[in-house]
């Protein structure tokens, strides 16, 4: 592959989230800062929406790397469950094992009681919560109610896509709603961000400044629209061509041809990169 031709020593631009190359931009660190002060202040439910491609994933995973050890973790990365199911699985992230049943939600009451004594505060993740189900979310808002007179004995962060926003705004949602006290929104990164972006990741991964020029940084920006999942499939795909063409750095018809490989980005309207133009 290209890592070797070009001295890099791990894949600047993998699609799998990696959070060696993680770096706190705007959007990002201003989500991560709004779950994290809102953890502290023991808040019940949190959101954060993005579109997709725009770093949901990461910064799940760098709050996750980052808790404090009197976190315990409750991560639910499957959102197809039904109301019992949720119940079930977040019992089992509680250690507890069990069918569904008026025993089950009770032993859940018990484990939070217990962990809150221990000083232990349980946080909930569900990722893609778009896709959850009425009944799950009602679940969610029902858990959300267990506390005692001076703390919430489970907190849920809500991760989804901006068809959350539309889901919650059901009249049969609205006290799940009402109960969501701090949300973030992941924004697409501006020009500036994506040009940090790219330079980061080529110097974290071992790579040099010189293999994308400040036009070819812009032309990525401009085509992915300052998504980071685009960003990154554009940049693996230009350095691909640039590899297989035993060229020392990417010339913009590598970049060009990148582009026009990678769905859901926009285009050039020329036929050739000389003048780049946009769709």
């Amino acid at each position: 592959m290209y890592f070797e031709h070009f001295g890099f020593h791990q894949p600047p631009f993998s699609l799998t989230p990696s959070t060696d190359l993680f770096l706190g931009l705007g959007p990002h660190y201003e989500a991560i800062q709004t779950v994290n002060s809102a953890l502290e202040m023991g808040e019940g439910v949190i959101k954060v929406t993005g579109e997709v491609g725009t770093g949901k994933t990461m910064i799940c995973r760098m709050m996750v790397n980052h808790f404090p050890d009197n976190i315990q973790l409750v991560y639910l990365p499957n959102p197809a469950l039904t109301g019992d199911e949720l119940r079930v699985a977040v019992a089992a992230e509680l250690g507890i094992k069990g069918q569904a049943s008026s025993a089950l939600v009770e032993d859940i009451h018990q484990r939070l009681f217990d962990l809150a004594k221990n000083g232990k505060q349980v946080v909930v993740f569900v990722d893609e919560a778009q896709a959850l189900s009425d009944e799950a979310l009602e679940v969610l808002r029902l858990f959300g109610n267990i506390e005692t007179e001076q703390q919430k004995l489970i907190q849920i962060v809500l991760i989804g896509q901006p068809e959350l926003d539309e889901r919650l705004q059901q009249h049969h949602l609205r006290q799940l709603r009402q109960r969501i006290t701090f949300s973030a929104h992941l924004r697409p990164l501006s020009h500036a961000e994506t040009a940090t972006y790219i330079e980061s990741r080529l110097e974290k991964a071992g790579g040099e400044q010189f293999l994308l020029t400040a036009a070819q940084k812009r032309a990525i920006w401009q085509a992915s629209q300052g998504v980071p999942r685009l960003i990154n499939q554009i940049s693996h795909k230009a350095l691909l061509l640039a590899y297989s063409q035993n060229a020392n750095k990417v010339e913009n018809v590598h970049l060009f041809e990148a582009i026009h490989d990678t769905y859901d980005c926009r285009k050039p309207r020329f036929k050739s990169p000389i003048f780049w133009g946009w769709s």
